[in-house]
């Protein structure tokens, strides 16, 4: 994590809930590192670490954390298969994905395995901290540092009729709206050309990534991609 990032630090009020991390990674004093960028967050508590995957299910077995942070990478097992032991013990704790691994293929393997997150190492501090409150409130979460190339390949995997069902959830407008937002416009050219006030279209906006459960313009792109609602040059030419 970047040192220019220390600036930020949220000032919770009194009813902030703390969110209780283990961090898993193999580098012990990128784990120092990040901990004690973290706790500048008043909101956070590292309260574990782990430096392989073995360690990792142990210490929360042992400390029940409310989040867990996790490298890809680990000496005896993959962040992905850490990822899918946590979940086959029927764990649902939220789990981020922090890496330097940017490919489409680790991308779709963390997301199917479980992982409710995937912030990339150089994201701003400011965005890890997002993610985590992002995941804990329900939300998927992808950092905008993604590249077009990641959401590209994402985007190719087939859909399953299961996949299709949350398209039926919203309405006709706020698919328009979506579509807008995977092409790059403002709330400002979309409600001039949809004839809205600026105020309706942040409405619709909030109310289709809540049913989406999707929290930032990089997971609207991949979705509307995936779903055939952009086409793939028209999204990555914004």
């Amino acid at each position: 994590m970047p040192s220019g990032n220390l600036a930020y630090s949220s000032m919770p009020t009194a009813d902030t809930k703390l969110l209780r991390i283990v961090l898993v990674d193999d580098h012990e004093t990128l784990r120092e590192g990040l901990k004690s960028l973290l706790e500048t967050d008043r909101g956070l508590s590292v309260v574990g670490e782990a430096g392989t995957a073995a360690e990792a299910m142990t210490t929360i077995k042992a400390l029940k954390p409310s989040v867990v942070i996790t490298d890809l990478k680990l000496p005896d097992q993959s962040g992905v298969d850490l990822i899918l032991g946590l979940r086959a013990r029927n764990n649902t704790m939220p789990i981020l994905v922090l890496t330097v691994n940017k490919s489409a293929e680790s991308l779709r393997d963390a997301m199917r395995a479980g992982a409710n997150g995937y912030v990339l190492k150089d994201s701003a501090h400011s965005e890890l901290v997002e993610g985590l409150q992002a995941i804990c409130a329900g939300k998927k979460f992808l950092c905008e540092s993604l590249s077009r190339d990641i959401i590209s390949g994402y985007s190719d995997d087939p859909i399953s009729d299961t996949d299709r069902a949350p398209v039926q959830l919203i309405t006709a407008r706020e698919r328009e709206v979506l579509t807008r937002i995977a092409l790059g416009q403002s709330n400002k050219v979309t409600a001039r050309e949809l004839g809205l006030s600026v105020k309706t279209v942040e409405k619709h906006r909030s109310n289709l990534m809540r049913k989406l459960n999707l929290h930032n313009t990089a997971a609207v792109t991949m979705f509307a991609m995936r779903h055939g609602l952009v086409k793939r040059e028209d999204a990555q030419a914004h």
